[in-house]
C-alpha cells in the first residue's frame, strides 16, 4: 500500500492485536519459513478481517457524522423557508 490515508494506517493498527494472538497460539518463536500453509492462509484470514472490519466501522461512523450534518442542514433550511414564508405572510 502505497500512501496509506489516515483510516487505512487505523486499520492496519487495528490488525495488530487480533495478528499478535494469533502467532502466540501458533508458537510465535518459529521462523515464518516454517508455517505450514493452513496457518499461513489463517494469518491472512486474520489479518483481512481484521484489516475489513475496521474499515468498514470507520466508514460506517464517517457516513453517520456525514448524516447527521446534512440533518442539521435541512433543519436550518425548513427553519429559514419557515420564517421566510411568515415574512410574507
Amino acid at each position: 500500500m502505497i500512501d496509506p490515508s489516515p483510516m487505512e494506517q487505523s486499520a492496519m493498527t487495528a490488525c495488530l492485536q487480533p495478528l499478535g494472538e494469533y502467532v502466540a497460539s501458533i508458537n510465535m518463536t518459529r521462523p515464518l519459513a516454517d508455517y505450514s500453509k493452513n496457518e499461513i492462509l489463517t494469518l491472512i484470514e486474520v489479518v483481512v478481517t481484521a484489516y475489513t472490519a475496521s474499515m468498514a466501522d470507520q466508514h460506517a461512523a464517517e457516513a453517520d457524522k456525514t448524516d447527521a450534518y446534512f440533518a442539521m442542514v435541512r433543519e436550518q433550511q425548513r427553519k429559514q423557508a419557515a420564517k421566510a414564508g411568515g415574512r410574507h405572510a
